[in-house]
């Protein structure tokens, strides 16, 4: 999945698939989340958020679905640490 840089303190970048409605978000530390079900306006609004680390949290922490996928291959530093 093509991801877009995000200006965040906590996100480095983002990406959508309209047609699995999968968001795929890659943090600072490297780690690479994938969400399913997510609907496009969620990828949108993040992106379009003036703070899109607060935008990820608040649709987090409310609205999106609990099934994360770590992509473990997009992340080995975060493998190693565990």
């Amino acid at each position: 999945m093509e991801r877009v840089a995000v200006s965040s303190s906590n996100l480095s970048s983002v990406g959508y698939d309209a047609e699995s409605q999968t968001l795929e978000i890659e943090v600072h530390n490297g780690g690479v989340y994938q969400y399913a079900g997510v609907p496009e306006e969620v990828y949108e609004g993040l992106l379009s958020a003036d703070s899109q680390g607060k935008y990820f949290s608040r649709q987090h922490q409310e609205q999106l679905p609990i099934q994360q996928t770590l992509i473990p291959a997009l992340a080995p530093q975060l493998l190693s640490t565990t």
